[in-house]
């Protein structure tokens, strides 16, 4: 029987990520750039990519003292692009164990006024970039018989308010492409999963601190009466990166401080109540 010591050690190592070579598409900022720092800090060694060259270095620089990270420039939305980078990752490292894609693009604007042009914007970056991913570093992953795939989504797949119905279908549209590749690629050792944070404090939504009333009305519709910090949803990346997730593909992960378990913000209760019976 394997000594309890030896069993304790062997779970504390599922969480680790030595050795590892991680992908994270959108590091600039927000859950991108948290997602690189929290796979950095388990030990992967971090390919910081972004739109935006000098963020994307900003990252790197912050999480590869140890030279456990590098940078490159990539548009998301440039299938040719996301093409090249993986092989140049394939030739550069010879393998991929960890892949993930952040950025999106939200036009806040009632459908019926929409334009072509706004939908193609969203849908473009939102879908087919993510399609563009997983089909880049899905097949890598295949090739080499492993690795972990997370894309990112949004509680906005199944919550709406007007205005936000062509991002929302966007967002829908990842959890069934992360389903539907889960059930094509698990054959090889490759798990997909998508993580759905609902609202998260990043540098998008500062504007959003000067309107305080809706930001306090947003923070109600969490059962913590609060926003995210980008590290929450970093560290569940992290998670499904790492194998203690190993029997996880297929998911969508909420991160949403309980937006989609309620009905509306909480009652506003502070007690504990016991009934007589």
């Amino acid at each position: 029987m394997v000594p309890v010591e030896a069993r304790l050690e062997a779970y504390r190592r599922l969480f680790r990520l030595d050795g590892k070579i991680a992908l994270v598409l959108g590091a600039a900022s927000g859950i991108g750039k948290a997602s690189a720092e929290a796979l950095a800090a388990l030990g992967a060694t971090v390919i910081c990519a972004d739109k935006n060259r000098a963020g994307a270095e900003a990252t790197a620089a912050e999480i590869g003292m140890n030279g456990r990270a590098e940078v490159h420039m990539l548009d998301a939305g440039d299938g040719g692009a996301v093409n090249a980078m993986a092989a140049a990752i394939a030739n550069t490292h010879g393998r991929l164990d960890i892949a993930v894609t952040t950025p999106a693009i939200h036009v806040r604007k009632l459908m019926l006024d929409y334009t072509d042009d706004e939908y193609d914007r969203v849908a473009d970056l939102n879908l087919r970039g993510t399609f563009f991913f997983l089909r880049a570093f899905g097949r890598m992953m295949v090739k080499q018989g492993g690795g972990s795939l997370i894309a990112s989504s949004s509680v906005r797949a199944t919550t709406l308010e007007p205005g936000l119905a062509i991002y929302g279908a966007t967002k829908a549209g990842i959890i069934q492409m992360v389903r539907g590749l889960a059930s094509e690629v698990g054959q090889y050792g490759v798990r997909v999963n998508a993580i759905v944070p609902s609202i998260v404090e990043t540098a998008l939504v500062g504007p959003l601190r000067a309107r305080p009333e809706i930001w306090s009305a947003l923070g109600a519709h969490t059962v913590f009466n609060r926003w995210a910090r980008p590290s929450e949803v970093g560290a569940a990346v992290a998670f499904l990166a790492s194998d203690a997730a190993s029997y996880i593909t297929g998911t969508a992960l909420l991160v949403d401080g309980g937006w989609t378990a309620i009905d509306g913000p909480p009652t506003g209760l502070t007690k504990t109540h016991t009934e007589a019976r």
